[in-house]
């Protein structure tokens, strides 16, 4: 991860700590940037903690997307993955109801909220084009979010019943 940079500090939160400058594929990096965060909040604060976290990202990730899209060209640029922590986070905290807070959840999470993000199914992509740039950003990754952590609820849920 790219901690040290001459960037802006709101540009700096917006990437994810940095993680979104990486090479290729930024919402991977930022989605596995952050799973560990995302399991040191659940370690130390249970669901509530961790459901809290994701509000005050997604506050905080609105904020700097409201600072830093003014001076962009592209109003989605790829390096800007405080999204895909908020909404990684959210999977996160809905998979543990089911799946515990061991290796399994964060595989699952990381891989049901990155099919969820990438493919964007109704009404996923419908909500990347809802509001103002700053919103949009954040709502389409949120609500992958909900989406992956109901596949790994369901799953778990199944599970159980078998």
């Amino acid at each position: 991860m790219v901690l040290i940079t001459s960037r802006p500090f709101e540009e700096w939160i917006a990437a994810g700590l940095g993680s979104g400058w990486l090479p290729k594929a930024p919402g991977t990096w930022g989605s596995l940037a952050a799973l560990l965060p995302g399991w040191w909040i659940l370690q130390l604060a249970g669901v509530k903690g961790l459901l809290l976290a994701v509000v005050l990202v997604t506050l905080l990730g609105c904020l700097v997307c409201w600072r830093v899209l003014p001076q962009m060209e592209d109003q989605d640029p790829g390096w800007i993955v405080v999204d895909e922590w908020a909404g990684q986070w959210l999977t996160l905290a809905i998979g543990v109801l089911v799946m515990g807070q061991g290796i399994p959840l964060l595989l699952a999470a990381f891989v049901a909220f990155r099919a969820f993000d990438i493919f964007k199914p109704w009404p996923i992509r419908s909500l990347e084009h809802l509001g103002p740039g700053w919103w949009s950003i954040m709502a389409d990754d949120l609500m992958a979010g909900v989406f992956a952590g109901a596949v790994i609820f369901a799953a778990g849920g199944l599970e159980f019943a078998l």
